[in-house]
């Protein structure tokens, strides 16, 4: 950068006391170019600082305009979400349930992580009759609470007493029969706003041994040995809640600001008659029109779990 004319004159017959017609010249030139290189280096600050402050300008004029378009209470885009995932309580991170019946200690972290997932369903909790309503304890049709974007604010929910999981409740059993050697598995649907699954209306996605689940507004849920060496070791899996598998009536589902008293409609797995001293592979399917598996996420509409009772 150079300026047309130097900011300071250099005349040598002001030179200061002392200092030779060369000397003076020369601080003067060093002056010149001291000033010269510190209104460079200002140009060039203001210049970026513009700049930038116009990138930063544009980028957050840009966030806004599409913080707009967005719902607080909708997703915008919903033609990719995966069907929901099937979970299931007690879960370990291996998906292992091994414990040994003559030690307590051994399922314990079971049974205390089932008291504190059915803790949120006590009866206690969904007397409030501004939050929750009664809706049936038979499979019924989807309740209808209006559109996402309505002015109807906040929306009751489904009351779901634990009572309806029988013997795997943890009222009359707090143990979830664990100590029997018969333990209970409680499983859930994942939460997807706005998310109606839809009952299976062609049999053939379904095994033949699960076609006694299908039923009107019930999505159906069915358990079976995973190996080949397992059939015959498993025994009988009683299915405790409504219909057996996940009513309508609790969908869909409005989010937190929407539902924040939600409860998801629960199901319980009572593995009553396993081989003991042995690894048994379970795997538990969801049947629906808009439910599907996914090789890449293994609790995508499905799960395994790896079931050993020890008695030695």
């Amino acid at each position: 950068m150079t300026f047309p004319h130097p900011p300071l004159h250099c005349s040598l017959g002001s030179k200061g006391p002392g200092l030779g017609e060369h000397a003076a010249a020369s601080l003067c030139l060093a002056l010149n170019s001291h000033i010269l290189f510190f209104l460079s280096t200002v140009k060039i600050i203001g210049f970026y600082i513009i700049f930038y402050g116009c990138l930063a300008g544009v980028f957050v004029g840009t966030i806004q305009a599409l913080l707009l378009t967005l719902s607080n209470y909708k997703p915008t885009w919903q033609d990719r979400v995966a069907p929901p995932g099937l979970s299931h309580t007690p879960r370990s991170d291996k998906s292992e349930v091994s414990f040994n019946l003559n030690d307590v200690e051994t399922y314990l972290p079971y049974t205390k992580a089932l008291k504190d997932f059915m803790a949120k369903y006590n009866e206690d909790i969904q007397k409030d009759q501004m939050k929750f309503e009664d809706c049936t304890d038979s499979p019924a049709d989807y309740k209808n609470r209006g559109d996402l974007e309505s002015d109807q604010g906040i929306r009751k929910a489904c009351r779901f007493y634990r009572n309806l999981l029988g013997p795997c409740s943890g009222l009359d059993d707090p143990d979830f029969g664990f100590k029997e050697g018969k333990p209970c598995i409680i499983v859930k649907l994942n939460r997807i706003v706005n998310f109606r699954p839809k009952p299976p209306t062609s049999n053939e996605s379904i095994p033949d041994e699960a076609q006694h689940k299908v039923q009107p507004n019930v999505i159906p849920i069915y358990c079976t040995n995973k190996r080949e060496e397992d059939a015959g070791k498993i025994g009988e899996i009683k299915y405790h809640g409504i219909g057996g598998g996940f009513p309508l009536q609790y969908y869909p589902y409005y989010g937190k600001l929407l539902h924040p008293q939600y409860l998801q409609p629960l199901l319980a797995l009572q593995f009553t008659n396993l081989t003991l001293n042995t690894e048994l592979r379970i795997e538990c399917k969801v049947f629906g029109d808009n439910i599907g598996y996914s090789e890449k996420d293994r609790y995508q509409g499905r799960f395994e779990i790896k079931l050993s009772i020890n008695s030695l």
